[in-house]
This record gives C-alpha cells, structure tokens and sequence, in this order.
C-alpha cells in the first residue's frame, strides 16, 4: 500500500464536496454543507427535489475508474456532491450509509451519464460504469463537512 492510500481498515471520510446551483452550471467545492431531513444539499440544483437529495462516490472507485479511461477523472468531473477517502458505496435501493451526522438512504445508483462522455472523453461512461457512487435521500439531516467519518452499509 502506498503511503498516501487510506487504510482500508479505517472509516472513509469525506475528502470533497461539491455543489452546482442549477444544472450545467459547474460544480463549486465547499468545506460543509448543511443537508435538512427529507431535502437535498442547501444551495444544490436538487435542494427541493422529491428523491434525489445527495449523491455519493467514492475516490478509490474514481482511481479505478481514471485507471480503465488512462486519465484523471477528478471528483467534480461527475457531478457528485459526496466523495469519500476509500471503499464502496452501496448501490442498492434500500442499503444505509451515514456521512457525519447524516443518514442515508440509496434510492438508485448513480449511473454515468452521456454529458460526462462528452466532457470527459470517450471512454468515460463505460469507466465509470458501476463506480459512480449512489444516488440517496436524506433520512435525518445536519451539517457534512470535509474530513468527517462515513460508514457504509456493513460498516454500521
């Protein structure tokens, strides 16, 4: 393992969030975000939406996902506002992670979509197909901030 990998017997922890305001617009990386029960990220394109209120992937899914398109695909470049140290995201409808104080819940998977092959190249979608992280609602809200602990299905 080199130095700078996580441990992948420690807790993920949030190393990057991002926002967009409206769809298109570019993402913008902040250091915390308060999420409120049943609602989306305050300030995020989906803030008010019905389901889709956070989504979540992981940077050791995006290494991966880099490796297979031979270059860096950066966590803003997917348009997910969670990204995690290390570990998998679960995918499964109905599976439960918490972020810091915020509980989960997977509504679908995050699924690579054909915008993402048109600014990242060709390749990207198949790349990131699977490892894109998760779709969630919120169950119970509250503030995520860089560096907090995650626990992912299993892990609770």
């Amino acid at each position: 393992m080199k130095p700078t990998e996580p441990d992948p017997r420690d807790a993920p922890t949030v190393t990057a969030i991002h926002l967009a305001p409206a769809s298109r617009l570019p993402m913008r990386a902040v250091d915390a975000v308060e999420v409120p029960t049943g609602g989306g990220i305050v300030g995020d394109r989906y803030e008010n939406s019905r389901h889709r209120h956070v989504t979540v992937q992981s940077q050791s899914q995006l290494d991966e996902a880099s490796a297979l398109h031979t270059s860096l695909i950066e966590p803003a470049d997917t348009r997910r506002n969670i990204t995690l140290s290390h570990g998998v995201v679960p995918t499964t409808p109905g599976d439960r992670l918490s972020v810091g104080p915020v509980e989960l819940e997977v509504v679908r998977i995050a699924a690579p979509c054909k915008l993402l092959e048109d600014a990242l190249g060709p390749g990207a979608q198949a790349a990131l197909r699977r490892r894109a992280g998760a779709v969630c609602r919120v169950l119970a809200g509250g503030q995520i901030r860089h560096g907090d602990a995650a626990a992912l299905t299993g892990d609770q």
